[in-house]
């Protein structure tokens, strides 16, 4: 089973962009953040004219998260628990099932948090710790599962080309890459880490200063595994040709495969 996770930086504006990649890579499944609009205006169609299953979770302008599967979606579940009267829609998960068994999946877009100090700051921190408290209990059921997303931490300073550049921003504060320790803490594997341990590798390259062109990136996209699916882990990459699309996001995917 190969699962992917794009931030997509607003679907109706990357549309041609998503379904060329989905036709070049055909992942069974596809987890996609920022998708920027409510339910009822996501493109449903397009994607299941391509073979997907589409479960969506959106917002009006802003976050929003969405599961594409070619196999069935069941058990969906929108909204992170802790986090009942948060208005952002951020999260969702879904049990797709393999050729072996179930994977439950999860789409993650948690919050920026800058600027720091601020109540966006205090709401990053409280919406991890939500988070983090949630893996906790998944991992009690001792099943494979992945939480893909953009988490919007530079967890070391190998994550960034230029870790100097981000001292003093929310992705990089001491606080925030703490909450990532204790979240990795409990047990969850980095897929592209544990696949591949070279520097160099990143997610996000803003559209401001070059930096595409720079390659000043960071890795703020991942893939965290429950040690039932780590066990199944058979690859994991990052493919960066859609950052030199025409209208691009400015993140680009990741993919993991398992042997489920």
């Amino acid at each position: 089973m190969e699962i992917a996770t794009w931030n997509v930086n607003g679907v109706r504006a990357r549309i041609e962009a998503i379904t060329a990649w989905l036709k070049q890579e055909s992942p069974d499944v596809l987890c996609m953040q920022e998708i920027k609009t409510v339910d009822e205006t996501f493109p449903h169609a397009v994607f299941e004219d391509l073979g997907y299953n589409v479960a969506t979770f959106g917002q009006k302008g802003f976050n929003g998260v969405a599961i594409l599967s070619r196999r069935p979606l069941e058990d969906v579940s929108r909204g992170l628990p802790g986090m009942e009267d948060d208005p952002q829609a951020r999260y969702m998960e879904a049990l797709v099932p393999g050729e072996t068994g179930m994977v439950r999946v999860a789409s993650v877009y948690a919050p920026n948090g800058n600027p720091i100090g601020t109540e966006k700051f205090d709401y990053k921190l409280r919406w991890m710790e939500a988070f983090t408290a949630h893996m906790k209990e998944l991992l009690k059921l001792e099943e494979p599962f992945c939480a893909c997303g953009d988490f919007n931490i530079i967890p070391t300073p190998r994550d960034a080309r230029f870790p100097e550049h981000w001292e003093g921003d929310a992705l990089y504060s001491p606080q925030a890459r703490a909450a990532w320790r204790r979240l990795l803490n409990l047990g969850l594997v980095d897929a592209l880490r544990a696949w591949r341990a070279e520097d160099g590798q990143y997610t996000f390259w803003d559209y401001k200063g070059g930096a595409w062109h720079k390659n000043d990136g960071i890795r703020i996209d991942f893939a965290l595994l429950s040690p039932q699916a780590a066990d199944h882990l058979t690859g994991a990459r990052i493919d960066t040709t859609p950052r030199g699309w025409e209208k691009p996001s400015d993140h680009v995917p990741v993919i993991i495969t398992l042997d489920i």
